[in-house]
């Protein structure tokens, strides 16, 4: 009844820019009626004022829809009164009405999902506002006649009627607990005393300023300058509500996961930018309709999707600044802004447009201007938005970052999804995809579902939240509960999570359960605080390694004091080696823990895994082959070397070293006489060396142990880690 049907309908009856101008600012000049609709609600219900103001405007508006009969009649001048008269009747109403408004949504939008359901009301109203200009582009078609505007209006009067009626079933909200509330004097005083607060309603003022005006304008813009008719400026209204219903589908996706502001202010950027092709639109391209028609159906769409997008959310934003027992009282402080703003801006652009007219600009080169000053003031708004509070919102580059990201787009829809699942199967083929799909967004839902009752739901949760590069607070403080209350179920797991993220918080807890009856939670727990470098507790895991029996425990324990790094561990790795018949998988395990204590461990690990696979597919060891192909990779390494050496008397020297090595690592491999290595490894200089004396001292001792040389695995380690050590001499040397 007053969106662009009545500025088609006021235009084609020869309404001038500041009538529309006029008009429009009625929508803004009801909202000052709030403090009336506040002292009402002392005395009646709130719902009740509500329903009857949203009636009575309804009825208001049959003052328009007797215009036509009128102008049939010759009285052009009172067919404009009446419609003036009744938008302004209509919206006067509506402002005493609008008492319940913030209340209501308030009470209704509770809960986690406040912003998802703001913006479905959003979409909703988008929705069929975009549906009906279609409707209303196929009655008005080209030129229609002028009493077709009087059956719309009626059919808008019947719908406001049965609305009116509807709103009595929606529950009473909340009133002050004093009853009276706040004086409107004291509400704008607390306002402006908050700078977070008086940032947003500045940028809000700007905001809704603009938005009136462009939004107002942009129909007289499209039938002054480029002379569309009456249908197709209400298609272009079709694009408009699709951008409206565009922002609010894409705000409902985003706006629980990375909050109001950075939504607010992406939608501001966004009607800030769409005003660039109007400022530079050139008049040449008036006359070419195709191109007049696309650039209208854009100027539409993004004006909406941007200015409209950014109002809806900035009550979202609203809701979650003001606690909901100020909700009535800075709720009319809301709408007084929104007053303000829109009805000076549309009320003045009208009259701006009227006076550039009148010193002679064409229609085009005033509304050029008009952009230039929306674009000019847009732009000191955004400088302000740093002040306005995060309200637990992502900054900005991060929603940016999430806006643009794949990852965590899908991340989103899985969560979605996953609220919704109707069993646990369902949840756990989700929560194995959101595994797949690591992102930050996911972690409060992934929260929840970590204590699910449900072993399965709870696993894929927290294997989840295992592939997050990043954990917050409250997730670190999940884990630790898990680790504490689940043993033999999930524990390992988030044992293993807290040692990867560094969770310095959770030692006490890895280090208790260190010695735990589940040996998963115990391994994971022993590897985690090798992870964090806890070098206290490393004694510990030494002694608990040569204590236990079971084989798990000592693989994940060799396999912690391989993180280390502390080559006081290599003589405890060595004793497991000593014990009773270790299995070929425990030898392997501590075999590379030492490999990564003496830093081989990256190019080691394939010699080792050639070697294994030859043990286990053809039962012939590849021991001397494998050796001896490092020491000879490592002279000829090291002849090349020395060609590029001057100093004659340290070439000698490592060329005799060099000759040596090959002549006791065959004798070793070849003959098991160990002796002459375990001289070479003594003698070897250590000045280089990256590892200290006391790992040579138990190499060279390991080569003649009876116990260890049966060890081939270990043999090609120590043959390895000397070919290194000579490979480095010969390489710093000079």
């Amino acid at each position: 009844m007053v969106g662009i049907i009545i500025t088609l309908f006021a235009l084609r009856l020869g309404a001038t820019p500041t009538f529309i101008g006029l008009m429009s600012s009625t929508f803004y000049i009801s909202l000052f009626l709030l403090p009336l609709g506040k002292i009402l609600s002392r005395r009646f219900s709130i719902i009740g004022i509500f329903s009857f103001a949203w009636t009575a405007r309804s009825l208001c508006m049959l003052l328009a829809v007797a215009a036509p009969f009128f102008d049939y009649a010759g009285k052009r001048s009172t067919a404009l009164f009446l419609i003036l008269l009744g938008v302004l009747l209509f919206h006067l109403i509506r402002g005493i009405g609008m008492i319940g408004n913030n209340p209501v949504l308030s009470l209704l939008a509770s809960g986690p999902d406040r912003g998802s359901y703001m913006t479905q009301i959003q979409i909703i109203s988008s929705s069929i506002g975009m549906f009906g200009s279609f409707f209303i582009a196929m009655i008005l078609g080209m030129e229609p006649p002028v009493f077709i505007f009087s059956i719309l209006l009626g059919i808008g009067v019947i719908s406001g009627v049965i609305s009116g009626a509807i709103i009595k079933k929606v529950p009473e909200p909340d009133r002050p607990k004093d009853g009276q509330g706040m004086k409107l004097r004291d509400i704008f005083k607390e306002a402006l005393s908050q700078e977070g607060l008086k940032s947003f309603l500045f940028i809000l003022f700007i905001v809704v300023l603009v938005s009136g005006i462009t939004r107002t304008f942009v129909v007289v813009y499209a039938r002054e300058v480029f002379e569309h008719n009456d249908g197709l400026i209400s298609l272009y209204a079709v694009f408009g509500g699709l951008g409206h219903l565009m922002a609010g589908l894409i705000v409902k996706f985003l706006v629980d996961r990375i909050g109001a502001k950075p939504l607010f202010l992406v939608s501001v950027i966004l009607g800030f930018l769409s005003l660039i092709p109007a400022i530079f639109f050139p008049f040449s391209a008036i006359s070419n309709m195709a191109g007049a028609i696309l650039f209208m159906v854009f100027l539409f769409f993004m004006l909406n999707f941007g200015f409209l997008g950014s109002e809806g959310i900035a009550q979202t934003y609203f809701l979650g600044l003001v606690p909901p027992e100020k909700m009535l009282d800075m709720g009319i402080l809301y709408f007084f802004i929104l007053g303000m703003a829109g009805a000076s801006g549309t009320f003045l652009a009208g009259l701006f447009l009227d006076f550039l007219a009148f010193a002679g600009l064409s229609p085009f080169a005033a509304f050029k201007v008009l952009f230039i000053l929306m674009f000019i003031l847009i732009a000191i708004a955004l400088t302000r938005q740093h002040k306005m509070k995060a309200l637990g919102s992502l900054p900005l580059t991060g929603a940016l970052e999430v806006i643009f990201s794949f990852r965590d787009l899908r991340a989103i829809s899985l969560l979605d999804r996953l609220n919704k699942a109707q069993d646990s199967a369902e949840e756990s083929v989700l929560l194995g995809e959101l595994h797949n799909t690591p992102s930050h967004l996911a972690i409060d839902g992934l929260l929840d579902s970590a204590r699910s009752p449900k072993l399965a739901t709870r696993t894929e949760a927290i294997r989840a939240l295992e592939k997050l590069h990043k954990l917050s607070k409250k997730a670190e403080k999940a884990l630790i509960d898990d680790v504490n209350n689940n043993p033999f179920t999930t524990a390992y797991i988030s044992a293993r999570i807290l040692g990867n993220h560094n969770c310095v918080s959770s030692i006490p807890n890895l280090r208790e359960y260190s010695r735990s009856q589940d040996y998963m939670l115990a391994g994971e727990s022993i590897i985690a605080l090798a992870k964090m470098k806890d070098e206290e507790f490393r004694p510990e895991i030494e002694k608990l390694i040569l204590e236990t029996q079971n084989p798990r425990l000592m693989i994940m324990g060799s396999e912690a004091l391989g993180i280390y790094h502390n080559e006081e561990s290599v003589h405890v790795l060595l004793d497991i080696l000593r014990g009773k018949n270790p299995p070929p998988y425990l030898q392997d395990e501590v075999i590379l823990a030492i490999s990564a204590i003496v830093n081989t461990q990256k190019k080691f690990y394939k010699i080792l895994a050639r070697y294994s696979a030859a043990e286990l597919v053809t039962k012939n060891s590849l021991a001397a082959t494998l050796a001896m192909d490092e020491v000879e990779a490592s002279l000829e390494f090291v002849k090349t070397a020395l060609n590029k050496k001057k100093a004659k008397l340290n070439v000698s020297i490592i060329t005799s070293f060099a000759e040596s090595f090959h002549s006791a690592v065959e004798k070793m491999m070849r003959k098991n006489e160990g002796a002459p290595f375990s001289r070479w490894i003594l003698e070897f200089p250590g000045e280089y060396s990256k590892v200290a004396e006391s790992v040579k001292t138990v190499f060279s001792e390991s080569v003649i142990d009876d116990e260890l040389s049966v060890y081939n695995c270990l043999r090609l380690l120590i043959v390895h880690w000397a070919s290194q050590e000579l490979r480095i001499w010969a390489a710093v040397i000079k």
